[in-house]
């Protein structure tokens, strides 16, 4: 059974830091690419940031420098580092796993909702 599940997410104040995990099983973590994806009420879903298997991360423009991609293939999760969170960062942020070189292999998380509020 393949699973991917995020946790970490919560309530926090504009400027603050959250750390979101994903934990996955049922797969073999180490050959799949890594995304980490939100969808904010009312918009389409966006690219946050990717770690390939080899450890090389991009991010979208608007969180370069504010986010933090990271995976531990010995523990089969992978982490977003969030800071200076902005409200416009409020979503539900997803986990991707995609097996490489051919993304045959395409697993969702079911999302962790990120609300950035005074």
């Amino acid at each position: 059974q393949v699973q991917l599940v995020e946790s970490g997410g919560g309530l926090v104040q504009p400027g603050g830091s959250l750390r979101l995990s994903c934990a996955a099983s049922g797969f073999t973590f180490n050959q799949y690419n890594i995304n980490w994806y939100r969808q904010a009420p009312g918009k389409e879903r966006e690219l946050v940031a990717t770690i390939s298997v080899r450890g090389n991360t991009n991010y979208a423009d608007s969180m370069k420098g504010r986010f933090t991609i990271a995976r531990d293939n010995a523990k089969k999760t992978v982490y977003l580092q969030m800071n200076s969170l902005k409200p416009e960062d409020t979503a539900v942020y997803y986990c991707n796993a995609l097996s490489v070189p051919t993304g045959k292999y395409n697993y969702w998380g079911q999302g962790t909702q990120v609300l950035v509020s005074s």
